[in-house]
Formats: structure tokens, C-alpha cells, sequence
């Protein structure tokens, strides 16, 4: 018995199909049977269904004799499903990678509900996707499983068959089936919710919902749209049966109305001609199931009084309602705006503050990088300097309570750029600040660069394109110090980003946490991120790709860890740009740290490093632990983004070229062999001279004190002494498991 019956019904869509099933059967939960429903389609869905079942002995095809239609085609299946659980998918659509894992892990976690309810995005033709706008509404917080009666919100969501998994045993139990004609979800889906004694919910978008430039059956023009009228009324016969379902009639009549009017205002679904008899239809189901005291609004009078003059007066009322209402707030924005620029104005004509200092990274980020840590030494050092943090609302709670919170575009930012004399970046500031007179901007850069930055990706089209190269040369301007981690870097910035500023040349203010980590403080970090005693943690942290419109799948993660043993665990780390993690499968040993916000303590916390071409390399040769380099895609990435030397030539230690090279560089121990420990010395060298846990204590010194400020003496590397780890006294044992503390724990507390 599978977990999953997978129902797909299959009519005339060719060009989809299998994409469809292939998108189920590429799960990486593979058990699972698709009952694939050929519905007599005059096409090639049939020979697609026969093909993947040779393949695939998951595949059970059904050809039926003749065209049923949807409902009773997803009847013929459920009548062969076997599976703890059943899942509907139109075959047309498609599931989400990695979907089933998830949708297995929430039922599990929930106690195997009657009912699972998911979410799902729409894709439309011309590549955009747009996930559902009532997502909020699947909220995994608060308790699970629950009735509807605890959450009726869920009514609001899509009333469709596709995103919801139902157990097998209560849809026999309750004897739910698909009725024949268009809109047959609504007589399945309303009863189930209302019958279910626990529903769960998953806030992951498993289900891509096509929406196809021609050919979907909500866009067909049909009298068989006047299906809706039966389906509603084996809705109420299914309340009717059931008495105690009865506090649910207002609700269920609101939203019949309210597809009943859907149904006749959108273009393009009734005949031409057929809009009166619709109305008269629509008022007899509204006098039919009406519920005393419901509220009418604009469309539903449409229905109770069936007048579409009457409809057409109240809706243009209601659009000039609403036009005015949004021109209202675009003239009460604009003001505001005005406001704004007249207080910038304002303040730019007062007195600097010598005391004051304003930070800020990434357009609005989560404290941290090379601005967190000179905000920090700015306190300690020159604690006669107020500071204060720029970021947007949802981070605010990242930054220190000493330091003053200021959110991008407020009366106060505006104040804070206009009067702070110190003004520290990663990036660039708002392109409307001034800068003035007295002011010091502070530029730290984001890295060690590798690849190309600045005036170099001039002749890299693919790369540069929107790149404003005079406000960015206009934005250099601005800056009097730009700090630097090593020559190589000074090099760079001064050529990609010409102008007259002051390179501090001192190391990176962010690695200081590498230097000041005690074998404690990793203990800690590593049991805060869930890593068992005893097993060697990697960080897989690969960088952007300019060329790729999305998160490139690189490494096949579980089946690493499989070739690597026990012994290993793997954190993953998407680049920030994407905003979605590497995996969503977790466990023991494979842990998704994206979502940390300091990539300092997660390279404290990793034995090694796993990367391609990011930046992160450079920062954690710091902490002289074993890197690895895998560079499966390097002559496309060198011929899309460019790079300023070849890393493959001066690597900071193994490379692997494809995914069985990185799987026998770990198992053969050469990832931290003799060989990659004078590769990664001669690395340090090179790219962290300075970097020795004072490096944010010498910027601040040379910025407020001036070019005779007294800088402590960098600490060669030789005598330098990071939190190691010691790899060799591992046990080889099967892991103890360290369990994860139910609140994250804030992980910059130890720095």
C-alpha cells in the first residue's frame, strides 16, 4: 500500500502531460502510484500514459471506453486508488519539487488528518509566477489538527480538489464522489471540509497552477457554465442530510452568490444571448437557499433582484467609489512625499551632529556584515558616538538595543542621513542623499572580490545590463574611505570604482568574530544549529549566477550524504539574492541554514566549506579549516560573470569538477590532507594578512582620530590562534542527535 495515490485525468492535453506526470514521479518521496485516466482523449494522452507506465511500474494507466468528463474520469481513479492518502492534480499543472516530502513531513507531524490542505501559485504562459494571495490564511502556527469550526477562513481559500491531500479511509467513509458537468469541485470540496474531523494545513506552495493562453475550461464560452446551478444545489442537499452541518448555510449561500455573480460578470464564459436566462436562474437559486438577515452587497443584488441594469448602476458606483478612494491615497502619498523632501531640506541646513553615526547594509538588511561590526567597535571605542541602524521593519529585531532603529524612507533616516557626520555602507545610499560638508562616508564592500565588479563588467552585457554606470562613479564619489581586506582587493576597488577616497587596507571588520571565537562559543553555535556531537558539519554555500533566472540545483544533497556516511552533516546556504532555500528537506543531517542571519556563526559552527565562487571562501580561510571547491560550471561562469584570476590555479584547496570527484575527494580524506592544508597556507597568505580580530578597532581609530591615530600592530598569522576543531579524534560511531531548541537561539550573542 502506497502513501500516495496520485489521481491525474487526462483529456486533450498533449502538450502538457508529461510534464504533468513527470513532475510526480521525479518526486524525492517516491512512494506513490499514479492512476493515470485516459478520458478516451482523441489525442496522444493515451500513448504519453502507456510510455511512462513502461517506464515507471508506479504508473497505473486507466483508458476508459468513453468520454466522461472530469468528475467521473477522477471517480474512475479514486475507484482504483490504493494509498493511505489520496492527491488530485489536473493534468495540466504540476507538482513543486520536493512537494510530497513536504507534504508527508506536515502529515506526520500532524497526526495524519482526514484533511491537508496546501498551497499552490499560479503559472502563466508568459513565464510569471504569482503565488496564492490568501497564503497567510495556511498558517502552520497555532494548534494542528483542527475543525474548520476553529479556522473557517479556510472557505476563502480556492475551492478546488488540487491542493488538499484527503485520507483514503475517510473519503470512503463519507461516500464523496465527483458529480458530472463543469465547477464539479464545489460539491466536493465544501462537503469534505465540513464533514473532516481534522484538517491540517502546509504553508509551502506545492501545486504550479497553469493558466494557459487558450484552452482552459473557465475560459470557454458554454451554456454548460449553467452547471453551477446543480452543483450548488447538491451542495445544500448534502446540508440538508446532514442537520448538524446547518450553522454552515450563511456561509455556503454567501459564497454561492458570490460564484453565481463570478460566473455571469466575466467575460467570455455565457453565450451570447443566454445572460438573461442565467439572472433568472440565479435569483431562483438565490430565493431557493436564501438565509434571513444575509448582507447584500453590489453583487449580490445582481442575484436576489436578477437586474443587470441595477447591477451595472451599483457597480459603477462602486468603481467611482473606489477610483476616488485610490486617488485619495495617491495624492495623500504624494504629500507625504513632498513632506519628506521639504524636512530632508530642512535638516540639511542644520548643524552636522559630530556624535552621531548611521549604518546600514544590503538596502535595509539584518544587522551584521562588515557595517554590524564597526557599529559594534563604534560603541565600545568612541561610545561618545550615538549610532544608528537602517533597516526595513522586518529586521529590526536583529540589531543591538543600544543602537537606535531607523526604517528606509521616515522623517528620521531622512534625518540621520542629513545630519550624521559618520555614514557607513556595504552598497550605496539612497541616490537622493546629499552628501555634505564634513561628512564621512565609510564604504566596506561585501568581500575578498573574485568575480569581475565595478567599470569591469562593462564588457560583460549579460551581467551589467541596467547598470547605471554614472550613478554608480556618482556613488563613488561620495566615499572617503573604502576598507579593504587584502592588496589584491585595493587593487580592484581603486580600478572598478575610481575615484578619491582613502583605501584602509586594514582587513575585514566582519572577520574579527573569526579571531575572537572561543572553542566554547562553537560548542554552543553548533548545538544551537541542531549539528549532532561528534559529526563533521559541511557548509555548502554556493554563490549567485548571473546566468540562471533561478536557484541552479547543483548537487543531488541527500545523495551526498549518502555516499558520505553517518559521520557527516550538511548545512546548506542559498545566496541571499534568491530568497528561497537550497532544500526544503531537513533532518538530522541535512540542516537548510539560510534563514540564519549571520553567515559568520555558521562558518564558525562548519568543520569545512563547500563553495564555488563566493566570497565566503576568503573569509573562512580565516579560520584555517579545510575549503573545497566545486566547480562543475567554471567556463560558463567565466564567460558570464568573469573572474579576476584563475581559482583553479590557486584554489584554497581540493577542487571537484563534478559530483563523484566531491564525493571521492571526502571519502578518500584528501579534503583534509597535507596537500589542501599548503594550498589553503599559501591562500591565507595571500588574501587574510591583516585579518587578526582588530581589524574593526583599526578602522575606527584612523576614521575618528585622523591619519596620526595610534593602530594596533597586526598579529602575523603565524602566531594566530582561531577556535579549531579537531577533526582527526572524531568518533566514527553512529551519531547522538542534538535537538534543536524550539526557539532559535540568537546565534550573535557569543560574538
Amino acid at each position: 500500500m502506497p502513501r500516495f495515490s496520485v489521481i491525474v485525468p487526462a483529456y486533450k492535453v498533449q502538450a502538457y502531460l508529461e510534464e504533468c506526470l513527470t513532475s510526480v514521479l521525479e518526486q524525492s518521496y517516491t512512494d506513490l502510484e499514479v492512476i493515470a485516466v485516459d478520458d478516451c482523449s482523441p489525442d496522444a494522452c493515451g500513448a504519453i500514459i502507456d510510455e511512462l507506465a513502461a517506464r515507471d511500474p508506479r504508473v497505473r494507466p486507466l483508458h476508459l471506453p468513453e468520454n466522461v468528463g472530469l468528475g467521473r474520469a477522477r471517480n474512475a481513479g479514486l475507484a482504483q486508488a490504493s494509498g493511505d492518502y489520496l492527491l488530485f492534480l489536473d493534468s495540466d499543472d504540476t507538482l513543486t519539487p520536493d512537494a510530497l516530502q513536504g507534504i508527508a513531513d506536515r502529515l506526520e507531524a500532524t497526526s495524519d488528518p482526514d484533511v491537508l490542505i496546501f498551497d499552490y501559485a499560479r503559472t502563466y504562459w508568459t513565464g510569471k509566477t504569482v503565488r496564492n494571495r490568501l497564503a497567510g490564511l495556511l498558517t502552520e502556527d497555532g494548534p494542528a489538527p483542527f475543525r474548520l469550526d476553529d479556522r473557517p477562513g479556510l472557505l476563502s481559500v480556492l475551492m478546488v480538489v488540487w491542493n488538499k491531500a484527503y485520507r483514503r479511509d475517510f473519503v470512503e467513509r463519507g461516500g464523496f464522489t465527483f458529480p458530472p458537468g463543469y465547477y464539479e469541485d464545489t460539491p466536493w470540496t465544501f462537503p469534505v471540509l465540513l464533514t473532516a474531523d481534522t484538517i491540517a494545513t502546509l504553508d509551502r506552495v506545492c501545486v504550479h497552477y497553469r493558466q494557459r493562453r487558450q484552452g482552459s475550461i473557465l475560459r470557454t464560452t458554454s451554456r454548460r457554465h449553467f452547471d453551477v446551478f446543480d452543483q450548488y444545489d447538491r451542495v445544500f442537499a448534502h446540508l440538508d442530510a446532514h442537520p448538524e452541518l446547518a450553522p454552515w448555510r450563511p456561509v455556503l449561500f454567501q459564497r454561492m452568490v458570490d460564484h453565481l455573480a463570478t460566473v455571469f460578470v466575466r467575460r467570455g464564459r455565457l453565450p451570447r444571448g443566454s445572460h438573461a436566462e442565467f439572472l433568472r436562474r440565479a435569483r431562483a437559486h438565490y430565493l431557493r437557499h436564501r438565509v434571513p438577515g444575509a448582507p447584500l452587497r453590489p453583487r449580490h443584488l445582481l442575484v436576489r433582484f436578477g437586474s443587470h441594469r441595477t447591477y451595472r448602476l451599483l457597480s459603477l458606483a462602486s468603481r467611482l467609489a473606489r477610483r476616488t478612494g485610490r486617488l485619495a491615497r495617491k495624492a495623500s502619498r504624494g504629500l507625504a512625499a513632498a513632506a519628506l523632501r521639504v524636512h530632508y531640506r530642512i535638516q540639511l541646513r542644520l548643524p552636522l551632529r559630530a556624535d552621531r553615526a548611521v549604518f546600514t547594509r544590503d538596502a535595509g538588511g539584518v544587522y551584521g556584515c562588515n557595517p554590524g561590526a564597526l557599529e559594534s567597535a563604534f560603541r565600545s571605542l568612541a561610545p561618545q558616538i550615538r549610532t544608528a541602524w537602517i533597516a526595513r521593519p522586518e529586521h529590526h529585531h536583529t540589531i543591538p538595543s543600544a543602537t537606535r532603529r531607523l526604517r528606509p524612507g521616515s522623517a528620521a533616516y531622512w534625518t540621520a542621513l542629513a545630519r550624521s557626520k559618520y555614514l557607513v555602507h556595504n552598497a550605496d545610499f539612497d541616490d537622493r542623499m546629499v552628501k555634505r560638508p564634513g561628512q564621512i562616508v565609510i564604504q566596506t564592500r561585501q568581500g575578498t572580490p573574485l568575480k569581475r565588479m565595478g567599470l569591469d563588467l562593462r564588457d560583460r552585457p549579460a551581467v551589467a545590463r541596467g547598470t547605471d554606470v554614472d550613478r554608480m562613479l556618482r556613488s563613488a564619489d561620495t566615499w572617503d574611505y573604502v576598507v579593504s581586506g587584502n592588496r589584491h582587493s585595493t587593487v580592484v576597488w581603486e580600478r572598478v570604482f575610481p575615484s578619491g577616497y582613502t583605501t584602509l587596507e586594514y582587513g575585514l571588520p566582519r572577520n574579527d568574530a573569526f579571531a575572537r571565537a572561543t572553542s566554547a562559543d562553537v560548542a554552543r553555535l553548533r548545538q544551537a544549529l541542531g549539528i549532532p556531537e561528534g559529526a563533521v558539519a559541511i557548509l555548502y554555500a554556493p554563490t549567485y549566477r548571473d546566468y540562471c533566472h533561478g536557484q541552479r540545483p547543483a548537487l543531488d544533497l541527500e545523495r551526498v550524504l549518502r555516499r558520505l556516511g553517518s559521520r557527516f552533516v550538511l548545512l546548506t546556504r542559498a545566496h541571499p539574492s534568491y530568497g528561497e532555500p537550497l532544500t526544503r528537506t531537513t533532518g538530522d543531517r541535512l540542516i537548510d541554514v539560510s534563514d540564519r542571519p549571520s553567515v559568520e556563526t555558521l562558518c564558525l559552527a562548519a568543520d569545512v566549506l563547500i563553495t564555488d565562487y563566493s566570497a565566503l571562501m576568503f573569509d573562512y580561510a580565516n579560520l584555517d579549516r579545510p575549503i573545497v571547491l566545486y566547480t562543475d560550471d567554471w567556463e560558463t561562469y567565466e564567460a558570464t560573470r568573469g573572474t579576476y584570476f584563475d581559482l583553479r590555479g590557486f584554489p584554497p584547496g581540493a577542487i571537484a569538477r563534478d559530483e563523484d570527484e566531491l564525493i571521492d575527494i571526502f571519502a578518500t580524506g584528501h579534503w583534509c590532507g597535507s596537500r589542501s592544508a599548503q594550498l589553503r597556507s599559501r591562500f591565507r597568505e595571500r588574501f587574510c594578512p591583516h585579518d587578526d580580530g582588530r581589524v574593526a578597532e583599526r578602522v575606527v581609530r584612523r576614521v575618528v582620530h585622523g591619519a596620526n591615530a595610534w593602530l594596533p600592530a597586526v598579529v602575523p598569522l603565524a602566531d594566530r590562534r582561531p577556535a579549531l576543531l579537531d577533526l582527526e579524534n572524531r568518533p566514527e560511531a553512529p551519531l547522538t542527535t542534538v535537538p534543536v531548541p524550539s526557539r532559535p537561539v540568537p546565534l550573535t550573542e557569543s560574538l
